[in-house]
């Protein structure tokens, strides 16, 4: 594909940090107090924002050897691994398939932890996130993954906190492709 990669980007900044930072005091899921708050569904819900973060997402991935599936922990991966799937259906001689992760395996019928085409012994994948900070989430889909016998080779986050999370998955094996790091939002001055 001929489009300009870095104005993707561009644009891409410029629809995040409009529309998924949020700037205050708040506390996260890991319990940490942090003066902002990412909300990636606000832009991988939106038509051109989930465009721009599945080019982008694919473009790493087929820089990534034998990789044949994209996927992560639900809600965050949810959009962005189906964009990804969908885009590279409408380019690729041989599409991605998709997965996502439970968050708990199913209690009634199959039981299962992971849905999607059935992920193989041996199959190389990509984790994808919308954020991360300690990199818990991502680090319970690459165990999930694990289990299947397939083979995480990267997380692929929009944007890294810069709280630890790449140091976290580095440790475990995983290692981390951030689109952006929090270090390119600035926080706004208060008036």
């Amino acid at each position: 594909m001929s489009e300009d990669l870095a104005a993707l980007r561009t644009e891409l900044h410029a629809l995040l940090y409009e529309r998924s930072f949020r700037f205050g005091d708040f506390v996260l899921r890991s319990g940490r107090r942090s003066d902002f708050y990412f909300d990636g569904k606000q832009v991988t819900l939106d038509g051109r924002g989930l465009y721009l973060v599945s080019r982008l997402i694919l473009q790493r991935v087929h820089e990534l050897p034998g990789v044949t599936a994209v996927g992560g922990m639900t809600l965050g991966a949810d959009p962005i691994c189906s964009g990804v799937a969908a885009l590279s259906g409408m380019e690729d001689e041989a599409p991605l398939q998709a997965f996502i992760v439970r968050k708990e395996a199913k209690d009634h019928g199959t039981g299962k932890g992971v849905e999607g085409p059935p992920l193989q012994p041996g199959q190389r994948v990509v984790l994808v996130e919308d954020t991360i900070t300690t990199g818990g989430a991502l680090l319970q889909a690459y165990d999930r993954v694990l289990e299947t016998g397939a083979v995480p080779v990267e997380g692929i986050v929009i944007v890294d906190r810069e709280e630890g999370g790449r140091e976290a998955c580095a440790a475990r094996g995983l290692p981390l492709f951030p689109l952006f790091r929090r270090s390119e939002f600035p926080t706004p001055a208060r008036a």
